[in-house]
């Protein structure tokens, strides 16, 4: 199973942003905590000119909080800041200002070198559709401005916003990349809803997602649907015919499959992290 998706507006988008980029001083990259190295868009760092960027794992109160500790760490090996938050709640968000001026701070203080008192930090917001952009920079400025969703593609257009006195944001379109060299990255995005439902199937997304809860996250799925051990044992295909039957859906496994999607990113199967932080950067 292979899912893409790159619809047209997506590839406007990205000439866009690679326009505006001259005007920025920073990189804000919305990724999902939960999928904080799948959600990464690569055209990025092609697109972003050298500018520098600030990882922000958005929906860290989903994830596996150890896991992201880890990518934390991970991405510092790598050369990149990352800052992990809730935008549904608001203590972290000065997060965001405070670790931008510190990746600023050389620039900032040349501009008030020059006479500048409150030099302005211009951050574009970038990340794959439906981390939480568009809340976070709701957050930030105190008002509905950015439009909201829980699903794929809701802010089409592009906005500067002002964040209080040091940051103005631009707002842009959730973009993927046209092709995903990994397939398990598609299968990632769908159960955590970054791609469009109507272009996979939920029983591919969902043996994938039970695989992975069974070798690492086996007692939430003891918890929710009452595996037993026997059954942890099944392939996630025999799983999802056992688990359709139990909630007496008869055969109807895509009713099961949707169910299972939609516990997930409801949180109703507990915390979890679909990227596993790779042996040699741990």
């Amino acid at each position: 199973m292979t899912i893409q998706w790159y619809p047209g507006h997506m590839a406007k988008a990205q000439k866009q942003i690679k326009e505006r980029l001259k005007a920025v001083d920073l990189i804000l990259e919305i990724v999902d905590a939960r999928v904080p190295e799948s959600s990464i868009n690569p055209m990025i760092q092609e697109l972003g000119q050298n500018k520098p960027i600030l990882l922000i794992m958005n929906k860290a109160d989903m994830a596996d909080p150890r896991r992201t500790q880890q990518w934390i760490e991970t991405f510092k090996k790598r050369g990149i800041t990352a800052i992990a938050l809730d935008a549904q709640h608001k203590a972290k968000l000065p997060m965001i200002e405070k670790v931008a001026q510190e990746i600023l701070a050389e620039k900032l203080a040349k501009k008030r070198g020059k006479g500048i008192r409150n030099p302005v930090i211009r951050a574009m917001c970038v990340g794959v559709p439906n981390v939480g952009k568009s809340t976070i920079l709701n957050r930030l400025v105190q008002k509905n401005i950015a439009v909201t969703g829980n699903r794929p593609g809701v802010t089409k257009n592009q906005q500067w916003l002002k964040a209080g006195q040091t940051l103005e944001l631009l707002d842009t379109p959730g973009v993927l990349w046209p092709k995903f060299e990994d397939p398990t990255i598609g299968s990632k995005l769908a159960l955590t809803g970054a791609i469009s439902d109507a272009i996979y199937h939920p029983d591919d997304v969902v043996i994938f997602a039970l695989e992975h809860f069974k070798e690492y996250y086996p007692s939430q799925l003891q918890k929710v649907y009452k595996v037993t051990d026997a059954e942890l044992e099944e392939p996630a295909a025999e799983l999802i015919m056992i688990l359709t039957k139990r909630l007496g859906f008869k055969e109807d496994y895509d009713r099961f499959c949707v169910k299972f999607i939609n516990d997930a990113r409801q949180g109703k199967l507990g915390r979890f992290t679909l990227d596993v932080v790779p042996v040699e950067a741990s």
